[in-house]
């Protein structure tokens, strides 16, 4: 984390703990995404590119896709189910892979942590986990998992190695996360009406700030699943098809 995003965090902490959770109300851009996509769950972006996964729970089917984030057209697109894992969860890049949970669709139930190429979307290498995870993220050669809204937090090596667990304090349920420097930044509904958007030291996951988020014009959470930030932007994939990718500028 550079010396600029450090006295951010610093700033945001004064105000949240003064005022509570600062508000962000209005996108800077908003891209529709063409092809209907299934239920969202995560996402994550570099440069114009933007992956996505999703679950078709009719179909029993779980994708990811690749699209071009400035005009919102599809480039790659691949099935990812496991037997009866089919439903990926919250995504996260790192280096030239692309890591993605595939778990069953119920709590307390087992997951495989899929890694695969983010370019052509193979898969490059996988491992087992006992419980429904539902989002992971990926950095400084660890691999951060949380299971169903996230009330547990799981550690592994790169290689699926287990090194720790610890119980999420943060009453989010959190669906989509990134490790970014020193901290966890998850995003998930706090309620019918809103969510929120939290750094969280790791791994005290002490929140450090905390951005309150609302809901798009047709009613639906901006924190509902996919979320990345990446430096001052910040960015959500609400809704299912058809998509909109909405980006809002941190303060």
């Amino acid at each position: 984390m550079s010396r600029f995003q450090w006295c951010g965090v610093l700033l945001a902490t004064a105000i949240a703990t003064a005022q509570g959770p600062i508000s962000l109300e209005h996108p800077a851009a908003v891209v529709a995404l063409q092809g209907n996509l299934a239920h969202v769950q995560g996402i994550d972006i570099e440069g114009h590119l933007l992956w996505v996964s999703s679950v078709d729970r009719e179909t029993r089917r779980g994708f990811l896709d690749v699209f071009d984030a400035r005009a919102g057209t599809r480039i790659r697109h691949v099935e990812v189910q496991d037997g009866e894992r089919f439903h990926p969860g919250g995504i996260s890049l790192d280096g030239d892979a692309v890591w993605i949970p595939v778990a069953e669709y119920k709590r307390a139930s087992s997951s495989v942590i899929q890694k695969r190429d983010k370019r052509t979307l193979a898969l490059l290498a996988s491992f087992p986990v006992a419980d429904h995870i539902g989002c992971i993220a990926a950095g400084r050669g660890r691999l951060i998992g949380g299971n169903w809204d996230s009330r547990e937090l799981y550690e592994w090596d790169m290689s699926g190695k287990f090194l720790n667990r610890v119980t999420n304090p943060s009453k989010t349920s959190h669906q989509d996360m990134k490790r970014r420097g020193n901290y966890l930044v998850a995003s998930g509904p706090t309620g019918p009406l809103a969510g929120l958007v939290e750094w969280m030291e790791w791994p005290s996951l002490r929140v450090v700030r905390s951005l309150r988020v609302g809901k798009t014009d047709r009613d639906i959470r901006y924190a509902n699943e996919g979320m990345t930030v990446r430096g001052r932007r910040l960015y959500f994939l609400p809704e299912d098809g058809p998509s909109r990718l909405f980006l809002f500028r941190l303060p």
